[in-house]
């Protein structure tokens, strides 16, 4: 099973507050925790919203909104993407992390990501064939 841990924004992080060397080594010997046991597939940071944009779709219609975007607790300041064998398995390493926003609360979100057989007879295999070669091209980039 797969599953993505994310990481919500702090007030700090959206005001493009960098985290301190000591955070940075705790958060780099968890990672190295979380390759060796075979758990982490991708982890990566993300700039403040500031820096981002939103689409918004209506119809056929596509707006633009700049950041930053208001509601921090709905923002995502980083994400792991994790192999695991179950959704407690995924809490339990969660649980391990160090404290991602150190001096004030932090929220980290665990969401288990589709896999094909996830989507039932809808997925055809002609959409199976398209997904596997989509991703094989994804790979070669």
């Amino acid at each position: 099973m797969r599953f993505m841990i994310i990481i919500k924004a702090s007030a700090d992080s959206e005001a493009g507050v960098m985290p301190s060397q000591e955070l940075l080594t705790a958060m780099g010997n968890y990672n190295e925790e979380l390759v060796k046991a075979g758990v982490m597939l991708a982890g990566e940071g993300l700039h403040p919203s500031s820096k981002g944009a939103r689409v918004r779709f209506s119809g056929e219609q596509r707006s633009v909104i700049d950041g930053p975007f208001i509601e921090t607790k709905e923002l995502i300041a980083g994400f792991w993407l994790w192999k695991v064998k179950s959704r407690e398995e995924a809490i339990e390493w969660v649980k391990r992390c160090p404290n991602p926003m150190p001096g004030t609360e932090a929220e980290i979100e665990i969401r288990q990501v589709f896999e094909m057989e996830d989507f039932g007879a809808e997925f055809t295999p002609e959409l199976r064939e398209q997904e596997e070669r989509v991703w094989e091209q994804a790979k070669k980039n």
